[in-house]
C-alpha cells in the first residue's frame, strides 16, 4: 500500500516543479462570477428587447439571434369594434417588418444589424454588455451605440449612443432605464436637430407558488415600455407599446399593442402616431 502512495507524491512534486504551482494553490484560484456567464438562462430576461427598446440580456460569443418585429397598420382606435372585426384587427391592410441578426463578437460583445421596410431603413449597432447585476452590484448595465440610414442606408443618417441599465427584484419582475441620444432626427425636415428619450419598461413574469419552475405559466410575461423624450426635436406622442410574451425553449414569441411601427433608434425618438393602437408581434430565436 505504501508504494502508490509514494508514486502519487512523487507525481505531485514533479507537477509542482513543472508547473512553479502546487495542486493546493490552483484550486484556490477564485473562479468567474456565476453572473459573468453570458450563457445561462436569465429567467426574467427571455429577450434582447424588452417590445423595441433593448435589454442588458448578454449574447454568448459566437452565439447567435433572430429578431422579427411585425406591427399591421389598422389603427385600433379608429372605428367600433365592427370596423375593427371587418378588417380582422388592421391585419387586411399591410404591416411594417423588421428583421434583425445579432452575433456574439467577443465576450460581452454584440454586433447588429437590422433592416425595416418603414423607409427602407437599415441600422447597424454594437453593444458592449459592462456588468451584470449580481452579488456586488445592484444593477445591469450595457452601452450601445448605432448608426442607421434611410433608403437601404443611403441618407438620413442618424447615429445613437445609449445605455440599457437592468435591475430584477424577486425573480418576478425586472425594470429597466434605457437612456439614449439620438442625433439627426429631423432629417426628413431638412433641419440639423437632435433627441434625446429616457426608454422606461418593465417585464413580470407571470407565476403561483406551488407550480414546478418548468410549468407552462412560469414561461409567461407581461411587458410594458415607453420612451418619453427629454428634449429636442419632439414630435408626436412617445411611443409606448404592451404584450403578453411566452417563452418556449430557444424562442420567444409575443403579442404586441403599440402606437408606433417604428423600431430603430431614430424611429423612436420621433415617437408614436397621436390617437392610434396597432396589433402585431415579435418572435425571437435564440442560436446558442
Amino acid at each position: 500500500m505504501a508504494t502508490p502512495a509514494r508514486a502519487q507524491t512523487s507525481s505531485a512534486a514533479s507537477t509542482t516543479s513543472a508547473t512553479g504551482a502546487s495542486p493546493t494553490s490552483a484550486a484556490q484560484t477564485p473562479p468567474a462570477p456565476a453572473d459573468d456567464d453570458d450563457a445561462k438562462l436569465r429567467l426574467l430576461e427571455p429577450d434582447f428587447n424588452l417590445i423595441n427598446l433593448p435589454t442588458t440580456l448578454p449574447l454568448p460569443v459566437y452565439g447567435g439571434n433572430f429578431h422579427l418585429l411585425h406591427r399591421f397598420a389598422g389603427n385600433l382606435r379608429k372605428g367600433d369594434f365592427g370596423d375593427n372585426l371587418s378588417s380582422l384587427f388592421g391585419i387586411d391592410q399591410g404591416a411594417t417588418m423588421s428583421f434583425e441578426y445579432r452575433f456574439g463578437v467577443m465576450k460581452h460583445l454584440e454586433a447588429i444589424a437590422a433592416r425595416t421596410n418603414f423607409d427602407r431603413n437599415i441600422q447597424f449597432s454594437a453593444k458592449y454588455d459592462a456588468f451584470h447585476q449580481g452579488a456586488t452590484r445592484p444593477v445591469g448595465l450595457s452601452v450601445i451605440a448605432s448608426v442607421e440610414g434611410g433608403n437601404n442606408f443611403r441618407r438620413d443618417y442618424a447615429p445613437a449612443v445609449g445605455a440599457s441599465i437592468s435591475r430584477t427584484l424577486m425573480d418576478r419582475i425586472a425594470v429597466y432605464a434605457d437612456p439614449f441620444f439620438v442625433h439627426n432626427t429631423a432629417a426628413a425636415t431638412g433641419i440639423d436637430q437632435n433627441t434625446g428619450f429616457l426608454g422606461l419598461g418593465a417585464r413580470g413574469r407571470l407565476s403561483w407558488r406551488g407550480l414546478p419552475s418548468s410549468s407552462v405559466i412560469n414561461d409567461t410575461f407581461v411587458v410594458f415600455e415607453v420612451t418619453p423624450r427629454l428634449g429636442g426635436y419632439v414630435i408626436g406622442d412617445a411611443e409606448y407599446a404592451f404584450s403578453i410574451e411566452k417563452r418556449i425553449g430557444g424562442h420567444t414569441f409575443s403579442l404586441v399593442f403599440a402606437n408606433s411601427s417604428g423600431s430603430t433608434y431614430g424611429q423612436l425618438a420621433r415617437g408614436g402616431q397621436p390617437e392610434s393602437l396597432y396589433l402585431g408581434f415579435n418572435l425571437a430565436r435564440k442560436f446558442f
